[in-house]
This record gives C-alpha cells, structure tokens and sequence, in this order.
C-alpha cells in the first residue's frame, strides 16, 4: 500500500521526498550515487529537473461501506483513515479520534473492499 510521493527518474520510480529544488529519492539496495541513511534504506538528491515525473499517490479502499485511505498494513490488517467527514458515522465506527475531524483505525484486510492507487 502507498501513501506518499513517487519521482520516475531514468524509466524508474522510487518513493521520493521533495525538498525545495531538489527531490530526494529512495531505494531499498546500494547504488551509484546513493548513500546508506539507515539499514535497508538509500538516498540520493537530485535537481527536480532531472526528475520525469512526481506525483503524490493514495491508496484508497472503502470499509463498511464507507470512503477510507490506507496508511499502512501489518499483517492482515490496515490502517486507515476515514474520508467521509462525518462524526457520527466515525463514532459509530468505534474509530480513534486521532486529531480534530480525523479518525482512524484497524480493518481487517479481508472486509476492506475497492481497494486502488489514486495519482495526486
């Protein structure tokens, strides 16, 4: 599941980050031209006019019926967010007040229905 920014650079895509005039992108593996920030994760810093394309893509998927976002999934559950503005819909939901008009929770993966990638 995706939720953040995506850089295609030479035919490629990679999780990005924009900042200011460069793109930051990301890959799990060594590489000409990244550097280790962590285990598993490699950066390298570009002009955003080397970068072909950015976009912020979405997952989205509905749940009991109602319009969510994916934030994340750990086993067979997701991570979601509700989209439909409506407290008494959240509360009904049993879903965590996690600031103000925004609520979330855990679905089980197996109840959750539409799920699609959406291109910011």
């Amino acid at each position: 599941m995706r939720d953040g920014y995506v850089a295609r650079w030479q035919g490629r895509e990679y999780q990005a980050s924009p900042d200011g005039d460069d793109i930051r992108i990301y890959q799990p593996e060594p590489g000409e031209g990244f550097e280790e920030v962590r285990a598993g994760r490699y950066v390298r810093v570009l002009p955003a006019t080397e970068i072909e394309d950015l976009a912020y893509v979405r997952t989205t998927c509905t749940w009991q019926g109602q319009p969510f976002i994916v934030l994340g999934e750990h086993d067979a559950w997701l991570r979601v967010e509700y989209t439909g503005g409506r407290w008494p819909v959240a509360e009904a939901m049993r879903l965590e007040v996690f600031d103000f008009g925004v609520y979330q929770g855990w679905a089980p993966a197996a109840e959750v229905t539409d799920l699609r990638e959406q291109r910011v």
